[in-house]
């Protein structure tokens, strides 16, 4: 992680990670390695979210601790005080709706100050709604849950992102929302690798 976030940072794109919860020591470790901002999944409360923000944040706007002495050269910045007096402005924070449980809690995530992103996780959320994943897009509930998720988010000023499958999905996304995820970096070589293969007729 430590890698790629600086060899992101030092081509002129933002480096975002996704952490695998809410927990504090996830959060230091990535924002310390100079990520611009993070994404946390599974956030299903109010309680949630707000932890989120508060160990991401310096104080007086939370408890983040300085330490880093690599996370302000991700940043363009010359020393570590310069990024303490940038850092709680300029991070940003993405969290995941994908459970009932999120739903149930959705306008109270969104309302927490500090967050800056709500991301709609399809796969665990048709999990949640419909029993398998991935949807079809066609599912009623699904798609109704997501026009309930955009409006809910905008109505607290609120970016939404969602995941795509390739790039056609990712165009017709983009129309809608203000981060597209494309697929992932497994899925991406896998998909190739097969397009390879069937190519070569075996």
């Amino acid at each position: 992680m430590h890698d790629m976030v600086s060899a992101i940072a030092s081509s002129g794109v933002s480096p975002i990670v996704r952490i695998r919860g809410t927990d504090g020591t996830l959060i230091k470790r990535a924002l310390d390695t100079g990520a611009h901002g993070l994404l946390v999944p599974m956030v299903n409360t109010a309680e949630d979210a707000r932890s989120v923000v508060s160990f991401s944040k310096f104080p007086p706007r939370g408890v983040r601790g300085q330490g880093s002495p690599f996370a302000c050269f991700e940043h363009g910045l010359a020393t570590p005080s310069e990024y303490v007096a940038a850092a709680n402005d300029n991070i940003v924070n993405m969290v995941q709706i994908e459970s009932v449980e999120a739903l149930e809690n959705l306008d109270d995530i969104c309302a927490v100050q500090g967050i800056d992103l709500i991301f709609i996780g399809p796969n665990d959320l048709a999990l949640a709604l419909l029993g398998y994943t991935p949807a079809k897009y066609t599912e009623k509930v699904f798609l109704d849950t997501i026009d309930r998720i955009v409006d809910t988010a905008k109505k607290h000023g609120k970016k939404v992102g969602i995941l795509a499958t390739d790039g056609e999905h990712a165009k017709k996304l983009k129309e809608r929302f203000g981060f597209v995820a494309i697929s992932a970096d497994a899925r991406a070589l896998q998909a190739w690798y097969r397009k390879q293969v069937e190519a070569a007729g075996s």
